[in-house]
């Protein structure tokens, strides 16, 4: 275990910084950095998104949680991303902990540590933190003198596997639900703190907030095919179901317009603008229209100030407007001409994410590249009309290519496809339908400008997610996902078409993970004691150490990745996203036909 200095002294901790690679992933004083005192603070939150901190800085709920827990008078919420391998070893031979980057203060000094899940390959990472801030990783074996642990995010929607090293998850958005999670908290702090109070009773009391899910304060029953057969609460007054928090009204939540301006490039090194949560469509293997349902906008007139306001406050040249499906926005070519006027002569690019094909696309496209041209993304995500008819995308291919057309005439020349393979009924044919699908794309250009688009192709493996019709479906083995790759590969000749392919174990494991039970948690820790670290990364993805813990744990990895009995009980049953069950088993019914 590592010791605990009181703080890093500054000259401590410019002679470690010179040391590593990147130092700036590690010194806070951002512009728009909170500055609040650590000391005074009754309540000390730490807030930690588990990669580095090039790719926490990009996550949006980070900075939301950010801002709406330092808004709070009597908290103070720091910031703590995974470090990278250099510095991890420094660490541990000067037996220090990690730190937070506002006040550079030990992981242990913390009251609470709020992780956001964003991808189940960042799940060893979790550990990793808690292990270098000296915290016990079982929440079992955590007490008063160690900070509560709690998570939420997109893994959330499954949090069984991760259930033995985390307190209390926070199901869905958790702007207005954090508040109410700390004001409990808070009235029961000191009785917690003093011994007077269990931690179990801690729980129970936490649990009554909506959307709190306690895993210690449930069990579950197996049957003896291995399959959850119970979930229940161990305690009378516990919902046997936990509710999916939402935000009703976009205008009136938190928005982060003082956008902190890190020092170095982030992943995504721009100001996102959020125009709706929720979609529309109702693709069938859509995790997300679960987890963002319902539909919900924000106003015409509130996007456009927060704009101005986050471009007065950051001088970013780049703002993105985000959202599940961005042009289905009403009256989102009026927001871009807004926002075009506001910005005429400033040199601000606009983006949108992955569009939606349709004509009306073509003139969002144009009124863009008066600014600056960047490049289009569409999710056709089949290269069949019959595949694409059984995920229910809803994708035109005569508005699509009308509104391609019309992006090139605009001066557009790269072009960006999302496709899955590994669909149901899959045949090679439909394989060929999408390098058919992709030359067209270039070779529109051609006709329009007289040369062809770069196409970057980028192909996925299907995960059957949970709370989505393809739940009780099978997932593609990794040696079918493999002649698939390699089939696709032998088919491109086409030098303007560049294809990728998600890493095979890397989709393997997060089908396990994302499908996943309670025994899972075993094989999470025995990976971590393993040295599995930045599993989404692919120069630091080990495949092998994954499958020595299922070995290690005697879990059979397949087991999960089979097909599932509609009227069998799913580990993820009891998270009530607010989309009925029924109703996704008249979904599945559809894909079987």
């Amino acid at each position: 275990m590592l010791t605990v200095p009181a703080q890093f002294s500054k000259i401590m901790l410019e002679e470690l910084l010179l040391q590593v690679n990147k130092p700036a992933r590690y010194i806070g004083e951002e512009w728009n950095v909170s500055r609040k005192r650590f000391e005074p603070a009754a309540i000390k939150f730490a807030l930690s998104f588990p990669d580095l901190y090039e790719v926490g800085m990009s996550n949006l709920g980070i900075r939301i949680i950010y801002g709406v827990l330092n808004s709070q008078p009597d908290i103070v919420c720091e910031r703590v991303f995974s470090v990278n391998e250099d510095l991890e070893d420094k660490l541990r031979q000067e037996e220090r902990s990690i730190f937070s980057l506002e006040s550079k203060k030990p992981l242990k000094d913390f009251d609470l540590v709020g992780f956001s899940l964003g991808s189940e390959l960042g799940f060893t990472n979790v550990l990793r933190i808690l292990d270098l801030g000296n915290i016990p990783l079982k929440g079992a074996e955590r007490d008063k003198s160690n900070p509560l642990v709690i998570a939420g995010g997109a893994c959330s929607m499954n949090p069984e596997p991760m259930h033995e090293f985390v307190d209390c998850f926070m199901i869905g958005e958790v702007e207005e639900s954090i508040l109410e999670f700390i004001a409990v908290y808070r009235e029961y702090m000191d009785k917690f703190r003093s011994g007077v109070m269990s931690k179990e009773e801690l729980l129970i009391r936490l649990a009554q907030v909506e959307g709190v899910y306690c895993p210690s304060l449930y069990e579950v029953r197996y049957g003896e095919d291995g399959r959850a057969k119970e979930f229940k609460p161990r305690f009378p007054g516990l919902p046997a179901e936990i509710k999916k928090r939402f935000v009703r009204n976009l205008d009136q939540s938190y928005f982060p317009v003082d956008w902190l301006v890190p020092y170095i490039q982030v992943v995504h090194d721009r100001v996102p603008i959020e125009v709706m949560r929720g979609c529309p469509n109702r693709c069938r293997f859509c995790q997300a229209r679960s987890q963002y349902a319902p539909l919900r906008f924000r106003s015409h007139k509130q996007i456009v100030d927060l704009a101005q306001c986050a471009y007065k406050f950051t001088g970013y040249e780049e703002l993105s407007l985000i959202g599940l499906s961005v042009s289905d926005y009403p009256d989102i070519d009026k927001v871009l001409e807004d926002l075009n006027k506001l910005f005429q002569g400033k040199g601000i690019s606009l983006s949108l994410p992955s569009i939606k094909a349709k004509a009306e696309v073509g003139n969002l496209s144009s009124i863009i590249a008066r600014v600056k041209k960047t490049g289009l993304t569409f999710a056709p995500e089949a290269g069949s009309e019959r595949l694409r008819n059984m995920l229910a995308k809803d994708f035109n291919e005569q508005g699509f290519f009308q509104a391609l057309e019309e992006a090139y005439r605009s001066g557009y020349q790269h072009v960006k496809l999302y496709f899955m393979i590994g669909l149901p009924g899959e045949e090679a044919s439909d394989l060929d339908a999408i390098i058919d699908f992709s030359v067209r794309v270039s070779e529109l250009s051609r006709k329009v400008v007289g040369r062809p688009a770069q196409v970057n192709i980028s192909i996925n493996t299907l995960i059957p997610k949970p709370h989505t019709a393809f739940q009780w479906c099978g997932m593609d083995p990794q040696d079918s996902m493999k002649n698939k790759q390699d089939y696709l590969r032998s088919k491109t000749r086409n030098k303007r078409l560049k294809l990728s392919f998600h890493n095979r174990g890397m989709s393997f494991l997060e089908g396990v993970l994302s499908r996943g039970d309670r025994r899972l948690s075993q094989v999470i820790l025995s990976a971590f004691k393993n040295g599995a670290r930045f599993d989404a990364w692919g120069d630091r993805f080990s495949i092998d150490k994954w499958m020595d813990a299922f070995r290690e744990s005697q879990v059979d990895p397949e087991s999960y990745l089979k097909g599932k009995q509609p009227d069998g009980v799913l580990p993820w049953d009891f998270i009530d996203v607010g989309i009925d069950k029924e109703s996704l088993r008249q979904e599945y019914n559809k894909i079987l036909q």
